[in-house]
């Protein structure tokens, strides 16, 4: 029979490695391996107008070679492993003009989408995945939002469908920030710059279908942006 020493002992180790868990790159700097591109109207692994590349290192966001008003055409990086707990951080940045087309809403606008089903369940018209979208934004905007696309979350007691607005600013062009997402147990955090900003638990799909795990998606939405750094830490 275990002493209450040695219980508190093997707790104590157990939340030490908890803590110690070891970062993993999701970004070798030099191509999309380990990621699968998905852009509304296209087939999965398609990538028109090569809008996500690596430039300088960096994962891009990128329209120079897009050669037609945009219209319609979202795109989302898909990390090829789905996981449940974890935390994911990056930092990322805005750069350059929005594509000719861009909804106005979609400027200086990404995001992280969590719990995201695998790309080929995704509709060949389809926007967005259905997931629990962590808003980057950019400019004179908020940014770490939230953001529902065929889900919805619980928070402070209530149930919460469609756009949560974050109260931390965003930053201009050019500046990197840092965003990190903590997933752990059915409860969701977004952190920026490491400042917590937003909060929610027991996300499940519209049919009430638990979101207990999925693939991570970095998202293209019409404004030019970058993404380095992009690392995961296993919780389970």
């Amino acid at each position: 029979m275990k002493t209450v020493q040695t219980l508190i002992l093997s707790t104590l180790l157990a939340t030490a490695a908890f803590a110690e868990g070891e970062w993993k790159s999701l970004f070798n700097g030099k191509d999309l391996d380990g990621w699968i591109v998905k852009i509304a109207k296209s087939e999965m692994g398609a990538n028109p107008g090569n809008i996500f590349r690596v430039e300088d290192g960096c994962l891009t966001v990128s329209y120079a070679d897009f050669n037609k008003t945009f219209a319609g055409e979202f795109g989302h990086l898909h990390t090829a492993k789905a996981y449940t707990n974890y935390q994911f951080r990056c930092e990322y940045r805005f750069i350059g003009k929005q594509v000719e087309g861009g909804p106005k809403w979609a400027y200086a606008n990404s995001g992280i989408m969590l719990h995201c089903p695998h790309p080929s369940n995704m509709a060949i018209v389809q926007s967005f995945p259905n997931s629990a979208e962590f808003q980057l934004l950019g400019d004179t905007r908020t940014t770490g939002s939230l953001f529902t696309p065929g889900c919805v979350v619980d928070q402070d007691g209530k149930e919460v469908k469609g756009a949560v607005k974050s109260t931390v600013p965003s930053k201009p062009f050019g500046e990197w920030v840092k965003a990190e997402a903590i997933v752990k147990d059915g409860k969701i955090q977004h952190w920026v710059n490491g400042e917590l900003v937003m909060e929610f638990a027991n996300p499940r799909f519209d049919d009430g279908t638990p979101m207990v795990g999925g693939h991570i998606a970095l998202q293209a939405e019409s404004h030019p942006c970058q993404f380095r750094n992009i690392e995961i830490k296993i919780l389970d």
